[in-house]
C-alpha cells in the first residue's frame, strides 16, 4: 500500500555535523537514488564531497533503509536532500524542482543522474492469454526512457544545471538483446539510448555532456523481479570474461572517474561498465 499523497513530498535535509563545510556547486540529483546504482552511486560521491539529491519512491517499510542512506551521506559531512515521489509524474517533478531551487544555487547541480527502474515485465505475445497491455508498455517507457527528457527540460529551465554539467542515464544489455518477458523494459532502454544521443547533441553547445552506462547483470531488486533472472545471473557469470557479476560500487566508482574535468569531450555515448560481458555473448 503506498503512502497518501500528503506524505509523498517530503524532502528530508538532515543537518549537518557541526563546524562541517558545504561545498558550493558540488550537488548530485539521483531519480532512483534509494537502493542498487542509486545507493552506491549515492555513497561513493557523497565520500569525495558530493551533496546528494535524491528522488525515490519506497513504502514505509522500505523507509528505515533510505533513513539510514541519509544518515551515512550526513556522517560524510554532505547534505541529503531526499523526495519519496513519483519522479514520472509530472506534477510531482515539479514540486521537486521547486524545492531544490529553494536549496540548490542556480547552475549547483553538477551532476544529474537519471537510474530508474520500475515498468512491466510481460511478454509482447503469449499463448496463456497473458500479454502487455498498451497502459503497461506506455508506462514503461515513459518512467524508463521519456522522462529523462522531462527532468532534463526542467532542470534547463530552471537554472539548477547548467555550463560544464553532466547527465547520465542506466541502461542495460537489454535495449539489444532479447530476454524473456523484458520487451517492454528493453524498448524503454532503446528509447533512453536514443534520448541521450539527441540530448547529447542539442546540449553540446551549453558544453553539457549527456552519456548513457551500460551496466553488466548486477544483483538488485530490479533484477530480481525479472522472469527467470538466476538463469541470467548463470549465463552471465559464464560470458563475463572478468570471472564475476557487476557490482553497484563498479559502477559508481566508474562514474566517478567520468566526473572528473578531463571527460569534457566525451559526450552521447553507451559506454559499458560490465567487464567484458557484453561484448562476449
Amino acid at each position: 500500500m503506498l503512502l497518501p499523497a500528503h506524505l509523498l513530498l517530503r524532502p528530508h535535509l538532515l543537518p549537518l555535523p557541526p563546524g562541517t563545510e558545504v561545498m558550493a556547486g558540488r550537488w548530485l540529483l539521483i531519480l532512483g537514488v534509494s537502493s542498487g546504482f542509486g545507493a552506491a552511486i549515492a555513497r561513493t560521491f557523497a565520500a569525495e564531497g558530493w551533496d546528494i539529491a535524491g528522488v525515490h519512491l519506497d513504502r514505509r517499510s522500505g523507509m528505515p533503509g533510505v533513513e539510514a542512506l541519509q544518515a551515512e551521506i550526513c556522517a560524510l559531512g554532505r547534505q541529503a536532500l531526499f523526495f519519496n515521489v513519483n519522479a514520472a509524474d509530472d506534477q510531482r517533478r515539479a514540486e521537486v524542482i521547486a524545492a531544490l531551487k529553494e536549496v540548490i544555487p542556480a547552475g549547483e547541480v553538477g551532476i544529474f543522474l537519471h537510474s530508474l527502474a520500475f515498468g512491466s515485465l510481460v511478454p509482447f505475445v503469449s499463448g496463456s492469454g497473458k500479454k502487455v497491455s498498451r497502459a503497461q508498455l506506455e508506462m514503461t517507457v515513459d518512467v524508463m526512457g521519456h522522462s529523462l527528457v522531462w527532468w532534463t527540460q526542467d532542470l534547463l529551465a530552471n537554472g539548477l544545471i547548467g555550463e560544464g554539467g553532466r547527465i547520465y542515464a542506466m541502461t542495460s544489455a537489454g535495449s539489444h538483446h532479447v530476454w524473456p518477458g523484458y520487451g517492454p523494459v528493453s524498448a524503454a532502454k532503446s528509447v533512453l539510448e536514443s534520448h541521450v544521443r539527441q540530448l547529447a547533441m542539442e546540449l553540446a553547445p551549453q558544453k553539457i555532456t549527456v552519456n548513457a552506462l551500460l551496466a553488466g547483470v548486477t544483483r538488485t531488486a530490479a533484477l530480481e523481479k525479472i522472469p527467470g533472472s538466476e538463469k541470467l545471473i548463470e549465463k552471465s557469470l559464464a560470458r563475463n570474461p572478468s570471472g564475476r557479476l557487476t557490482e553497484p560500487l563498479d559502477v559508481a566508482r566508474c562514474m566517478l572517474e567520468l566526473c572528473r574535468p578531463g571527460t569534457y569531450w566525451l559526450t552521447g555515448n553507451v559506454l559499458r561498465v560490465d567487464g567484458g560481458e557484453d561484448i562476449s555473448g
